[in-house]
């Protein structure tokens, strides 16, 4: 199947077996699901996350406890705005709980430039499905590469910063198509396991114009600033 195909799949079985958690439908979505937040313990008592200073995690639903569990750690929260429409937002020392909603985040956040933004000791993506092996689709508009490519670029991450995914288990597929500029992931949470991945490919090394349309570019506004901050785009 190709990656349309697997998200399809999944958000109807998810709807289906009702393991699909507020909002719904998920079609077209990051999906939420039931048993997301003991996901997110799981993944708080990884040693990646006991000794990471600083948390990217991506602003969907599924992921809202692992943005409450960073910020009860004490730990600075970086979290992008949803679509790259603004900067990036960092949070340390707020209170947890409604700092983790995206009005929480939005509010109380610092809003950040790419030149503001610390260096990244562990990365949290939200998943449509995933492998065992580490391949990853999300909802098919790319902004957890983007947002990553330009993290690369920066020297905010390299290719040993971990990425890990909390996902339910009937979002763990067989395969998934990749391409050059797709993240693979490190660790797999699931609702009940820690699943290790060992990725056979490379992480991207940043920004592939050769995949970016003019289209994907005017939409994005953060990804077009930063383009001609950098001289990347005229």
């Amino acid at each position: 199947m190709d990656k349309e195909e697997i998200r399809q799949k999944i958000w109807k079985l998810m709807e289906e077996t009702n393991i699909a958690s507020f909002p719904r439908p998920v079609f077209g979505r990051i999906p939420n699901f039931k048993g997301s937040e003991k996901a997110a313990e799981l993944l708080s008592t990884l040693p990646e996350f006991k000794k990471a200073e600083v948390i990217k995690v991506n602003p969907d639903s599924p992921q809202r406890k692992v943005r409450e569990l960073v910020l009860s750690a004490g730990k600075k929260l970086l979290v992008p705005t949803p679509r790259l429409k603004g900067e990036f937002f960092l949070l340390y020392n707020v209170n947890p709980k409604l700092a983790s909603t995206i009005s929480g985040f939005t509010k109380l956040g610092k809003r950040i430039s790419y030149k503001e933004i610390p260096t990244v000791d562990f990365i949290v993506v939200g998943s449509v499905a995933v492998t065992r092996s580490g391949d990853r689709v999300g909802k098919g508009e790319g902004y957890s590469e983007l947002e990553y490519a330009i993290l690369r670029e920066l020297g905010k991450v390299n290719e040993k910063t971990p990425v890990a995914t909390t996902v339910h288990s009937i979002q763990i597929v067989d395969e998934i198509p990749s391409q050059p500029f797709d993240v693979p992931v490190d660790i797999i949470v699931t609702e009940k396991e820690i699943i290790r991945t060992k990725p056979n490919r490379e992480k991207p090394k940043g920004i592939y114009m050769e995949y970016l349309t003019k289209e994907k570019i005017e939409e994005t506004p953060y990804l077009k600033y930063y383009l001609m901050e950098t001289g990347r785009l005229k």
